[in-house]
């Protein structure tokens, strides 16, 4: 693969995150971009605003004629597109290079000094942390983000061509397509068994990951794995102390190999919000950047949407937004809750993601989710799976040990919501239950108007 020469590349399945930030990288860059996505979304909206056609129709003849152009053109495309589509079967049927969204990042990465975030959980956060930090403090990073940014309002931090900051998705095995120069692993929670198998086959494949890294490897600590430790109170290489909470702030030391930086200010909620700053602060110190200056660039940190975002924040009503999608995801939703909530009433409304996975973890997410004083479920969004039979939202639902709960269709969410004597409000999952947020919101605004 040489991007060097080519002109033109579209992209299959264009509104995925991770595929959209390449979108934005390589038309900043002066290519020809333009894909195709299923349906219209904020993120294909900000991609056509830039000037990139996207078609929600998967007909050949949308296509413009300078992306059938095989000598001068490449095709990205997202394993979540169903091998069957239509514009995907005749760029592979005319032999046109056609690769992995992965793929293309790693080339990406080859050529610049990578810093790579991998593990089961904290991976956008820590990396737009990472990223934040590198900006503010002069480090001329392009940084690959798998959410929106609250600071930049994109998923690309858009710098020079030297460095990067990349999610590495173990998802597919994804992340091994890679270069990481320095890279660190947040967690290795049994997660995507409909590619792995087993929870043995996943930790191999982080083991084979961490051979990759070149420089430095951080690893939090108690993980299997050799590295710089970080952790909260725990004695690691990098270490969290004395937190405290005032107004929603978290405020910390860290205790690195060599020094102690006193007093962070972190506008981000949960203790594993800290433990992903820990690591972004330990990684941009290692590269050189002072403890002072990222302890300022963390101040002015705004968050990233769906990652434990305040839609509403009242003395009567709190309304949080979370893209948590795994058992252990909800435990630290529910934790951080708790901890800024202790004696209010807490409703969950969630969408388990894929049959999958819901199947895998079918107790682990009954537990977390009884750690809720209230229930609504929506139904399984499939995402790229077809039905398992038996496995449904009303199977979880029985699981759950907690008395008020219920299912319900998104239709009802609207009238139902609002009847609850809840105060805090918690909307959590990775499907398209983040459409409802917006709607909702302003719901719940007019009944305490």
């Amino acid at each position: 693969m040489n991007l060097n020469t080519i002109h033109n590349i579209y992209f299959v399945g264009i509104g995925g995150i991770g595929m959209s930030a390449l979108a934005r990288y390589f038309h900043s860059n002066n290519y020809n971009v333009a894909g195709y996505d299923k349906v219209m979304s904020p993120v294909t909206t900000g991609l056509s605003e830039l000037g990139i056609a996207i078609f929600f129709d998967d007909a050949i003849d949308v296509i413009p004629n300078e992306f059938l152009d095989k000598e001068n053109s490449i095709i990205v495309y997202t394993p979540a597109v169903p091998s069957d589509h239509s514009q995907l079967m005749h760029f592979k049927n005319k032999q046109f290079k056609i690769y992995k969204r992965a793929e293309i990042l790693g080339e990406i990465t080859k050529n610049t000094y990578c810093f790579a975030v991998a593990g089961t959980h904290g991976k956008t956060t820590t990396s737009t942390i990472l990223g934040h930090i590198l900006k503010e403090t002069g480090v001329n990073a392009t940084s690959f983000l798998g959410g929106i940014s609250e600071n930049y309002n994109s998923n690309l931090i858009l710098g020079g061509d030297d460095i990067s900051v990349v999610e590495a998705d173990e998802f597919d095995r994804s992340f091994l397509q890679l270069s990481p120069n320095m890279a660190c692993i947040t967690s290795m929670d049994a997660d995507h068994l409909d590619i792995y198998g087993a929870s043995d086959a996943l930790e191999q494949s982080f083991q084979e990951f961490a051979t990759k890294v070149s420089d430095t490897l951080f690893v939090k600590k108690g993980l299997p794995l050799s590295g710089i430790t970080y952790g909260i109170e725990e004695g690691a290489d990098y270490n969290a102390q004395n937190i405290a909470i005032k107004d929603g702030t978290y405020f910390f030391d860290v205790k690195t190999p060599s020094e102690i930086v006193k007093n962070i200010e972190l506008n981000l909620s949960g203790r594993h919000n800290v433990l992903n700053t820990v690591v972004a602060l330990a990684m941009a110190n290692q590269y050189g950047v002072t403890l002072p200056a990222i302890a300022k660039a963390l101040k002015s940190f705004k968050g990233i949407k769906r990652r434990f975002n305040f839609k509403i924040k009242t003395e009567e009503l709190v309304l949080i937004d979370d893209y948590a999608h795994h058992p252990t995801e909800i435990n630290a939703v529910a934790e951080a809750v708790r901890e800024l909530y202790p004696t209010k009433k807490v409703m969950a409304i969630f969408q388990p993601h894929l049959f999958s996975r819901t199947q895998d973890f079918i107790d682990d997410f009954a537990r977390s989710l009884a750690k809720f004083d209230e229930l609504m479920l929506l139904d399984i969004y499939p995402a790229r799976e077809a039905p398992i039979e038996g496995v449904t939202s009303g199977w979880l639902l029985s699981k759950v040990n907690l008395t008020n709960k219920k299912l319900l269709n998104k239709a009802d969410l609207m009238t139902e919501v609002p009847k609850s004597q809840a105060t805090i409000i918690v909307m959590i999952g990775a499907g398209d239950i983040g459409e409802l947020v917006d709607p909702l919101t302003k719901k719940l605004l007019e009944k305490t108007i």
